[in-house]
């Protein structure tokens, strides 16, 4: 345990019903007694009581608000130390002199997340748990909120603890025929190893393929609207928000910036951009707006390829097509409330993976199936249940990634006949990039880097 004691406003800034100074450190409840008044002190009450007191400048004894102050004592209380709440009347002012009063007589202002790295650094919570919190505060949909308080629970951690657990068993069996060889079995070892590496892999690749989904519920999905001038998308992005947020005329290259839109589709938020018409222009306002679509294209998770279905394929659309053949894509053939001109087929003989979906922005025909495709192609079937997902970022990606590589390497290893100790290599790098997931052996640079996200008072 850290041995100062921090304070900050744990509420929004603005009037409510209630302001909430959060102290917690060796000398939580002490400071809080010198600025409170109430029939007992609270160093004399029991742990998770709220009492009724006032709230006084120590200074003159003038009385600043009437209060309730909830004692947390350790380690019974969110970050393992003992924790003060005062509940203050939701004022700008007095929550501000509150929190000037605690300071003057002895506590520390909070750093960012500073709360939650307490109670990551003493045990209460492990980094995942951690990553979590600010999840709950930021879901945007019923969904992505669900996901999160199971990965503040522990529920991706303990995922991770579990193929972790299996892989340290392995481990330990190959560090027992390196040490001891007169106790292997060469020809059973080699035979197991190859089946629990196997098991392994597998085990890696459905908890990152979970994780995945997760980050999608969390971070939302950049979706890019791309596709040559006039061929619908500005139609099609107004009709998915719902309202006219693009300008919409029969003259090519009316779109000459990037607008961008947060849709929810399903249990999916999208970061939703229409982009300007792709093709070259002597123009160079229209030249600058088709390179932020470019770069809107490239950096898009989805892309939604929209094709004027009522003409024939151009040489634009084709190049398109193509392009994005190494992407997570959905062509869109516009305009089905006009005579069909180009087909599926045409459409697969340049980007077979993808599916194609008519859509008409003018009656809404084709909108239900284009969300439906949208949610497939991102991978949740309509068997996947969110509230049994766990919410995961890119760091937790990045580690199962790295992860998996090192026990692929491994497998690889054995399969070749390497010793058992060039094994361990891969093995122990695998167990470092799991560790770091939960916190063991993190840079304390990235550390700082996940809490200075935090709010003040969390």
């Amino acid at each position: 345990m850290r041995d100062d004691t921090i304070a900050a406003i744990a509420t929004p800034p603005g009037e409510g019903g209630v302001a909430i100074v959060r102290l917690s450190g060796p000398e939580a409840i002490a400071i809080a007694d010198r600025v409170f008044r109430g029939r007992t002190p609270l160093r004399s009450i029991e742990s998770h009581r709220l009492v009724y007191g006032h709230l006084v400048d120590p200074a003159t004894e003038a009385v600043l608000d009437e209060v309730l102050v909830g004692v947390m004592r350790r380690p019974r209380s969110f970050t393992r130390e003992d924790v003060v709440e005062l509940n203050v009347h939701g004022g700008r002012l007095v929550a501000r002199r509150t929190l000037e009063l605690v300071l003057k007589e002895g506590a520390r202002l909070a750093e960012p997340g500073e709360f939650t790295l307490r109670a990551f650094l003493n045990g209460r919570i492990d980094l995942a748990q951690a990553e979590a919190t600010l999840d709950v505060i930021r879901a945007e949909t019923e969904a992505a909120l669900l996901a999160a308080g199971r990965a503040l629970r522990g529920a991706f951690g303990e995922a991770v603890r579990a193929v972790r657990a299996a892989l340290l068993r392995l481990v330990s069996r190959l560090e027992v025929a390196v040490d001891y060889p007169e106790y292997d079995e060469p020809d059973v070892t080699r035979a197991e190893i190859a089946a629990e590496l196997e098991a392994l892999v597998g085990r890696l690749r459905a908890l990152r393929g979970e994780a995945a989904l997760g980050r999608l519920l969390r971070d939302g999905v950049p979706t890019a609207i791309v596709g040559r001038p006039n061929a619908g998308k500005s139609s099609l992005f107004n009709a998915l928000a719902g309202e006219e947020r693009a300008i919409v005329t029969d003259v090519p290259g009316t779109t000459r910036d990037v607008l961008e839109v947060r849709l929810v589709v399903g249990d999916v938020v999208l970061r939703l951009v229409d982009t300007a018409g792709i093709r070259r222009s002597d123009d160079p306002v229209e030249a600058i707006g088709i390179e932020r679509a470019r770069k809107a294209l490239r950096e898009a998770s989805l892309v939604l390829a929209v094709v004027d279905g009522a003409r024939p394929l151009s040489p634009e659309d084709e190049a398109l097509l193509a392009e994005l053949r190494e992407r997570s894509a959905i062509v869109v053939l516009s305009k089905s409330d006009l005579p069909s001109v180009v087909t599926p087929e045409a459409v697969a003989a340049h980007l077979p993976s993808a599916p194609v979906v008519r859509v008409s922005a003018r009656t809404g025909a084709g909108l239900s199936a284009l969300r439906a495709a949208i949610l497939r192609v991102l991978g949740f079937s309509p068997e996947a249940r969110p509230e049994a997902m766990a919410t995961a970022n890119v760091r937790h990606l990045a580690a199962l990634d790295a992860a998996l590589e090192a026990v692929g390497a491994a497998r690889r290893a054995a399969g070749a006949g390497a010793p058992e100790d060039a094994v361990l290599v891969d093995l122990r790098q695998a167990l470092r990039h799991l560790g770091a997931i939960l916190g063991e052996d993190v840079d304390e640079t990235v550390i700082r880097t996940i809490f200075s996200d935090f709010c003040v008072g969390k």
